[in-house]
């Protein structure tokens, strides 16, 4: 059996060099179904870490609570959510103050109505994730580290002081000469602000295109700036192992304080670290299924060229199948041989596939902001459905070789 395949093997490879300009355009189709598995599950794989390493980093305990729904949405949302009443300051400390599975809270106040600026000399940045907080964000959010200088205190805060800490990229992009940014003064839309603290950027970005781009100022001074902000968010921080009932806890607050009838839903959004991950992996169910339709496409094209250049080959090869037959070898040998011939063929083009396009994967970090990691499972899987579309669309071939009566295959010319 042993001496039987690597016989078969030894055919195929032979056969494949003596037709190396067919064998590689019977092929291509596979090569690039093959490519496509490895591209998009290398970027799926990437962007998955990075997504789910700014998840894990807000920690596992806490929970988003916003006047609009977070994650995906289809279509515009209806009118009773466009006129949901925002959050306000209240609200947020009635979190704290009633529910007593809740150990902190971070209020943060956003004005998403215009375009924000930060201003250093010459440089210039725009887009940047700008809010007023209290210094409780540093308890609640899991990835708030300094890497240098420190947070605005309470008494900041309630004298509406103006100083602000910088996200990582805003700081570098500010300050590209690796100067220190502690202690500069920077200008905020048009008002300066002195530089007490640099964030580290957290694993996984914070923001677009895994950049670190916070600005973020004492609450009072935000609202001094912006009177007319409204967009209050909240994270909580829970004791620990009680998210669930903490959430439930500022569910009950939040809709007693809002008004909302018993048997009305929720007129806020309450995301814990699950649900975003959930919500999440859907995303990532609806690419994979793309995947699966494209390279099927692909495969299924490579597959139809590999069983006509198998049939054109059993044409070929008549003589030979009659010479073989007559001296003593059955029908299941040709069959196996003109299998092996197709897997080879289609394998062959499945290892051009995965070594072609995980080379392209790694490039893509080096000229782009994304991440591409090749797992292993994409490249055994690219590698056994290219094997497998040569077992499939070879059978006819084979059986067709296999079927051949001795006799007419020696006369044939």
């Amino acid at each position: 059996m042993k001496q039987d395949l690597r016989e078969n093997l030894a055919l195929a490879f032979d056969t494949l060099r003596s037709h190396k300009t067919r064998s590689i355009l019977a092929v291509l189709g596979v090569v690039i179904g093959v490519g496509v598995i490895i591209i998009v599950s290398a970027l799926i794989t990437g962007f998955k870490a990075t997504v789910n390493a700014t998840i894990e980093g807000y920690g596992a305990d806490t929970a988003y609570i916003d006047r609009f729904d977070q994650g995906p949405t289809v279509g515009r949302p209806s009118k009773q959510v466009r006129e949901r009443p925002p959050l306000t300051l209240a609200d947020g400390q009635a979190i704290l103050i009633s529910c007593p599975s809740v150990q902190q809270i971070a209020i943060s106040l956003f004005n998403w109505s215009q375009a924000h600026t930060a201003r250093y000399g010459k440089n210039q940045v725009q887009n940047m994730e700008f809010r007023g907080t209290f210094p409780a964000y540093m308890d609640v959010y899991g990835n708030a580290s300094l890497r240098a200088g420190r947070f605005f205190t309470e008494s900041e805060n309630d004298h509406r002081e103006k100083v602000v800490v910088l996200g990582e990229n805003i700081a570098t992009a500010l300050f590209p000469t690796a100067e220190d940014a502690v202690g500069k003064l920077v200008e905020l839309d048009g008002s300066d602000f002195h530089v007490i603290g640099v964030f580290i950027k957290p694993p996984g970005g914070f923001g677009m295109n895994d950049q670190d781009v916070r600005v973020v100022i004492p609450y009072y001074t935000f609202k001094e700036m912006f009177p007319s902000a409204e967009d209050n968010g909240f994270r909580i921080l829970a004791r620990h192992g009680k998210v669930d009932q903490a959430v439930d806890e500022a569910r009950e607050v939040l809709r007693r304080r809002r008004k909302v009838p018993y048997s009305a839903p929720d007129n806020f959004s309450i995301t814990t670290q699950v649900q975003e991950e959930e919500q999440f992996n859907q995303i990532i169910g609806g690419v994979a299924l793309v995947l699966i339709v494209l390279s099927s496409i692909g495969l299924l094209i490579g597959g139809v060229g590999v069983m006509n250049i198998m049939l054109v080959s059993v044409t070929e090869r008549t003589r030979e199948i009659g010479v073989r037959k007559a001296i003593g070898a059955r029908s299941r040998d040709i069959t196996w041989q003109f299998l092996f011939e197709a897997m080879t063929l289609t394998g062959s083009g499945g290892v051009l596939g995965v070594l072609i396009f995980s080379g392209l994967v790694m490039i893509v970090p080096y000229v782009t902001s994304m991440k591409a990691v090749v797992p292993i499972w994409a490249i055994v899987v690219g590698i056994a459905v290219s094997v497998g579309v040569g077992l499939v669309f070879g059978v006819w071939p084979a059986m067709k070789a296999a079927k051949l009566d001795p006799i007419d295959a020696l006369r044939y010319e």
